[in-house]
């Protein structure tokens, strides 16, 4: 049975991750922090003293000791403040960090526009004077590439002064999501109404009881409609915001600029949301299987994530999905299964759900020190693949920070989502080897369809929204809940199909994500689910090629652009092949499905 804890002290040490590892005491903290302070102040004495490239690499090398701290010290805040959202010392810790973290980006704000005002000959003369600048040439040459979309230096320093008010909308929905938004209630197995959790959300909306999925369902939804409002504000304020830098930054889109570090052709994106409307078929036919599986007259959201064979519940403690998770990455090699035995044995993770603590899980690599990991650990199936999944990015983290300088350990975005879901179907894939019972095949089969439907179709569908609400904006249309409501509503069923009936509470979805408010992010799940599902089965067909290219590919951090590093592993994402394949490979399993 899963654990519950009402306080973070009656959780196990070994469940807890240790900051001490970051910070022995909150006096290094300070003493960094103050050393931060006095550095930010000398740093800006280099306006207008960079002359040559001894002056250069004195500036570039003290500013990366510097952000190297600066992390530490923003880190050490977060992690605590995330445990415990109520926290106020651990929230004054945050909002410190980030007052730092203006006056550093205004002190350095000068250095941009300098940089891109030289010739690129005369950066190369100082490179070939200096050295020790070789360190830094990939990177100063990349800035050239943003050439037109940097502003001149008394612009670019009131726009760093403004990066907290610009933030605002994102922080805003956070902490109503976090640490404001109270559930409604729901009744317990001892006819009790007790408050709603995010936790216990995500075990009844899969209740073989409709009621009670139904219940929860109106409970999660409850204060995101009383708060409709509020959150269209926030939304719309942060779409605006990202519209508006991208037309002061020069960008022909607020899409354009989202793809731009990554060096991501917009096509990129728009092939993958046209390969996946082209192929919603299985999908509809996958709904469709699960109203007649379910044999009910009407399908509503609520019916979408109950397990489609009865009686299964795979109740499976912290310590087993750990060993299971070991198993089932044995393609990777002893050296992988090796590290990722350390993270349990040395703190790294923080298992269990508790009052305050941040929903959902991710991992934070931080250079220097190790990952950590966030889990909000419920003791099922769905918590061991989340284990999985964060495996996945905690041990890229550490492959990349053992095997690259700071300057390029870490990884983009990107490509990040790749490791986790590699993880992933690698895990489905042992399980349903394993299995000998027939029932509990068919709910892990089950059970990966939906994980591709959540992680590949839905991830497009928000990919969608985000890029047509930011062309509304671009095109000075109203944004506000109505607007919100209409275009998700359409798009759900665009993509789910006319099985599912829709209650009030469909349309907004949008309310919800978190992840609206990182501009052109949710698409890279669906590109990162693509690329390992091509990954994963070369991997298991004993392919050792692949093998040492994708552990290469672990390894290489930020030392290429995201694509050239995938395609050093065989996928190419300019190519609509790998998102082709990947709904193949969807509609295979539908049929497989419902051939059993």
């Amino acid at each position: 049975m899963t654990n519950t804890y009402k306080s973070r002290a009656d959780v196990p040490d070994k469940e807890k991750w240790n900051i001490e590892d970051i910070y022995p005491s909150i006096e290094s903290w300070e003493a960094d922090y103050h050393f931060i302070e006095q550095m930010t102040a000398k740093l800006k004495q280099y306006d207008g003293a960079i002359h040559d490239g001894i002056s250069l690499y004195l500036y570039l090398s003290e500013k990366e000791e510097v952000s190297s701290k600066f992390n530490l010290v923003y880190v050490y805040g977060m992690l605590q403040s995330d445990v415990d959202t109520r926290d106020t010392l651990a929230q004054s810790l945050v909002d410190r960090a980030k007052q730092l973290a203006v006056k550093l980006s205004a002190a350095t704000s000068f250095f941009m526009p300098y940089l891109l005002s030289l010739e690129e000959s005369t950066l190369k003369e100082y490179i070939q004077n200096e050295p020790r600048l070789q360190y830094f040439e990939k990177d100063l040459f990349e800035a050239y590439r943003y050439k037109a979309h940097v502003l001149t230096k008394e612009n670019e320093e009131i726009l760093s002064h403004l990066g907290e008010a610009l933030s605002a909308p994102s922080n805003t929905y956070n902490m109503l999501n976090n640490a404001d938004i109270k559930f409604g209630d729901v009744t317990n197995n001892e006819g009790v109404k007790v408050e709603l959790t995010r936790g216990m959300y995500s075990k009844l909306i899969e209740d073989d009881d409709r009621n009670k999925r139904k219940e929860a369902y109106k409970a999660y939804y409850k204060p995101y409609l009383q708060l409709k409002n509020s959150i269209a504000s926030t939304l719309a304020a942060n779409v605006k915001t990202n519209v508006t830098l991208a037309r002061l930054r020069n960008y022909p889109s607020a899409l354009e600029k989202g793809l731009f570090g990554d060096m991501v052709p917009k096509e990129v994106y728009e092939n993958l949301i046209a390969a996946t409307k082209g192929n919603l078929a299985p999908l509809h036919r996958y709904t469709a299987i699960r109203k007649e599986k379910l044999a009910m007259e009407e399908l509503r959201q609520y019916d979408l994530n109950v397990p489609l064979v009865n009686g299964i519940k795979m109740e499976i403690s912290y310590d087993e999905a750990y060993e299971t998770i070991l198993n089932a990455l044995a393609p990777l090699g002893e050296d992988y299964l090796g590290t990722l035995k350390i993270f349990k044995d040395g703190r790294m993770i923080d298992v269990r759900e508790t009052p305050g603590k941040r929903s959902g899980a991710y991992n934070l690599g931080v250079y220097g020190v190790h990952p950590f990991v966030l889990l909000n650990q419920h003791d099922d199936l769905d918590s061991m693949f989340t284990m999985i999944h964060e495996f996945g990015h905690a041990m890229h983290s550490w492959y990349s920070s053992s095997h690259q300088p700071r300057i390029s350990a870490g990884y983009s975005i990107f490509v990040a989502e790749v490791a986790s879901t590699v993880n992933e179907v690698l895990l489905i894939n042992y399980l349903l080897n394993k299995e000998t019972s027939d029932e509990i095949r068919k709910h892990l089969l089950n059970h990966f369809i939906d994980q591709f439907r959540g992680t590949f179709y839905t991830q497009v569908m928000f990919a969608e929204f985000e890029k047509i609400t930011h062309e509304m904006a671009e095109s000075g249309k109203p944004l506000n809940v109505e607007v919100f409501n209409q275009l998700y509503e359409s798009l759900f069923r665009q993509y789910n199909g006319d099985e599912v009936v829709f209650d009030e509470e469909v349309k907004y979805g949008w309310s919800r994500i978190p992840h609206f408010y990182r501009p052109f992010y949710v698409y890279k799940y669906a590109t990162g689910f693509a690329s390992a599902i091509h990954i994963a089965e070369k991997l298991l067909a004993g392919d050792e090629t692949t093998l040492t290219a994708y552990l290469d590919f672990l390894k290489s951090g930020s030392s290429d652009y995201p694509l050239e590093l995938l395609k050093k592993t065989g996928v190419d994402l300019t190519t609509p092949e790998p998102i082709n394949q990947a709904l193949k490979r969807f509609d295979a399993l539908v049929s497989e499905f419902a051939q059993i």
